[in-house]
């Protein structure tokens, strides 16, 4: 790992530990939490109530009546002392989301790509042209922080975000990208929009993406978005000023 006083551990409440492995976000990173999580899942056995990763770190939840706080930090020590990534090749599942580009559904791809010093076309091709991983969950039901983006989109969230968001709104903001699953507020740049349903209360699961999978955002035309069950209504507020 590129780091000196990396990883550390930082206590979570009287019945979890943070493991945090980097202080930046880089898609190797996923190798090594894959690998942390694995070697959790084995080590506290019964007493392992939840893994929750993210881009740099591993909250590890435990259940204090079978093993003590202090137990629970050796063992990740322990862990922590022989760790290795994961195989580059044991990849998630691949998800195809498609995607309807568009200041109808995404009312901030002109701002993007002023921001970018492109053309909407060349965003729009940067986007969709990349594969992402998904990193963690988190926000709002089945809502994926997935990266990385391309260094040219890059761009600042929102200074005022929206109160409404559609669902299937696909967003980026820094180096990240998502798709809003459900109604919520949010001050991501919105782009476009899938049809996908990624929340879903009778889907086994409930979430769509799980962390490790990969996501490719497929440009379609608002004929093929209509017809996969896509909400054409325009975004509450226009274009972010």
């Amino acid at each position: 790992m590129k780091t000196t006083r990396l990883p550390c551990l930082e206590r979570a409440g009287l019945d979890g530990w943070m493991v945090r492995l980097f202080d930046s976000i880089e898609e190797n990173n996923l190798l090594w939490l894959t690998a942390l999580a694995e070697e959790c899942e084995s080590a506290f056995g019964d007493a392992l109530v939840d893994l929750v990763p993210s881009y740099t770190t591993l909250l590890v939840v435990f259940d204090p009546l079978r093993i003590t706080p202090c137990e629970a930090r050796q063992t990740l020590l322990d862990i922590l002392t022989t760790l290795r990534p994961a195989e580059a090749g044991a990849s998630g599942k691949l998800h195809e989301l498609p995607t309807w580009y568009s200041s109808h559904t995404g009312p901030d791809l002109q701002r993007v790509a002023d921001l970018s010093d492109l053309s909407v076309e060349a965003v729009i091709e940067a986007h969709s042209s990349r594969e992402y991983r998904v990193f963690a969950l988190g926000f709002a039901p089945g809502f994926a922080f997935m990266g990385l983006l391309d260094t040219a989109l890059t761009c600042p969230r929102l200074d005022t975000p929206r109160q409404k968001v559609p669902a299937g709104s696909v967003a980026i903001a820094g180096q990240q990208t998502a798709a809003y699953p459900v109604v919520t507020p949010g001050g991501w740049n919105l782009i476009g929009r899938t049809p996908t349903r990624l929340f879903d209360r009778n889907r086994e699961g409930l979430s769509l993406l799980r962390v490790g999978d990969r996501v490719r955002f497929v440009a379609v035309n608002q004929d093929t978005f209509e017809a996969q069950g896509g909400d054409t209504t325009p975004t509450n507020g226009g274009p972010a000023k």
